[in-house]
């Protein structure tokens, strides 16, 4: 995921491992040999519009509202059909009260109709005070939160590890985000709540607490849900 820290300088660019305070409670309930955050990209604002978010600050949110705005406006210019006029005048509102157009809840058929365009503010965007750039974590998590992300826990042997899967993912698409061999051979997902791995003490205590569920293929996996797949090698 490509996230644009937009107006923002001195920022470290490039892979950033976002830090889950979750994962970190679960590394010390469950031993493993090491430690694995979900992965990102940060890059300069210059490609904001390749990004898939956008972080900035008060004073760069209104650079990314005009640029809307005159996309929108000179659209409308142009005297488009009738349905697309519509859309892009209820865009205009929107931008000219300063609202950005991930906040106007379009209709998923209004979000299909302007991807094309590459709106920056229909980006999920995170606005920050120059404090919270110090550390950066809390903000990427909360802007994964808001783009529709959620994370898996894999833990255990070699590696404590949190998978990014989209909110609404089943068991099965999230075994295809490990491995397609996993996925192809999916008999069953083994799953732990997080809350009840924290209560119980990790793991071990879990499962014989009687914690563990076995879920299908077709089965919503929850924020921080402790995930085994059973597959057929």
């Amino acid at each position: 995921m490509k996230i644009s820290l937009f107006a923002i300088e001195g920022a470290k660019l490039g892979l950033h491992n976002v830090k889950n305070p979750r994962l970190d409670q679960v590394d010390q309930l469950v031993e493993a040999k090491k430690k694995t955050y979900v992965q990102v990209e940060l890059t300069p604002g210059q490609e904001v519009a390749a990004a898939d978010a956008i972080v900035t600050t008060a004073e760069g949110r209104p650079d990314l509202l005009l640029h809307d705005l005159e996309f929108v406006e000179t659209r409308l210019s142009r005297d488009p059909a009738s349905g697309e006029k519509a859309l892009f005048t209820k865009l205009a509102a929107h931008l000219e009260q300063e609202r950005p157009i991930c906040q106007c809840g379009l209709s998923s058929e209004e979000q299909q109709a302007i991807a094309p365009y590459r709106l920056l503010t229909a980006k999920p965007m995170m606005v920050v005070e120059k404090a919270q750039l110090d550390d950066l974590d809390p903000v990427l998590n909360q802007l994964l939160q808001v783009s529709g992300y959620i994370s898996f826990l894999t833990v255990g042997g070699k590696e404590n590890r949190a998978w990014l899967i989209k909110q609404g993912s089943t068991a099965w698409e999230a075994a295809g985000v490990i491995h397609s061999d996993i996925q192809k051979g999916f008999i069953r997902a083994e799953i732990i709540g997080f809350e009840d791995l924290v209560q119980t003490g990790g793991e071990t205590h879990a499962k014989r607490a009687g914690k563990m569920r076995l879920e299908t293929k077709e089965y919503r996996m929850r924020d921080c849900d402790i995930t085994n797949f059973r597959f057929n090698k």
